[in-house]
């Protein structure tokens, strides 16, 4: 479960960040040139900034969701599972008392 959702995020992040690229800044952005190639021209003017804003309007509560779903998910996964093995040998590793190296007297 925490996988999928974790994709479904990742998609959600990427077709936001292509949104918000297309979309008209004070500086024309990339939405001057791409966004009229890309959709034919029928996304020019007023419709093109209502579309993008409320796809990216959508994608952003889509993402929040998604966020707040894996929160949920990884907080009621079972924390006493198993842990990977390099996991387990760090922590007895550190929790093991170091063997004390004898000094070496200093010969003259």
């Amino acid at each position: 479960m925490f996988s999928i959702l974790l994709v479904l995020l990742i998609i959600v992040a990427v077709m936001m960040i292509g949104l918000i690229l297309l979309q008209k800044s004070e500086g024309s952005g990339m939405s001057g040139s791409s966004a009229a190639s890309m959709f034919g021209g029928a996304l020019t003017g007023a419709a093109a900034g209502n579309f993008l804003t409320r796809a990216t309007a959508w994608l952003a509560t889509i993402f929040f969701v998604l966020c707040a779903a894996l929160a949920l998910v990884s907080a009621k996964s079972d924390m006493s599972a198993p842990q990977s093995d390099l996991r387990n040998e760090i922590v007895h590793q550190e929790s093991a008392p170091q063997p004390q190296s004898e000094p070496t007297p200093i010969s003259e």
